[in-house]
């Protein structure tokens, strides 16, 4: 845990490269797309886990 922080600290106080506004920045913009991916795939999932239901009900 103490390497992380470490790590941490040194990349807060790095000038160099991307700053951290921009690694935010990218990082928001990663979590949108992830947001909209599992939106987009959520009534597959959800018609997957019923049809399976459905599946083991009629088998019992």
């Amino acid at each position: 845990m103490s390497s992380l922080k470490n790590t941490l600290r040194r990349f807060v106080r790095e000038e160099e490269g991307a700053s951290l506004a921009e690694y935010a920045l990218l990082l928001g913009v990663i979590t949108v797309a992830l947001i909209a991916v599992i939106q987009g795939f959520r009534n597959s999932i959800s018609n997957i886990f019923e049809r399976t239901t459905n599946t083991l009900n009629s088998a019992s």
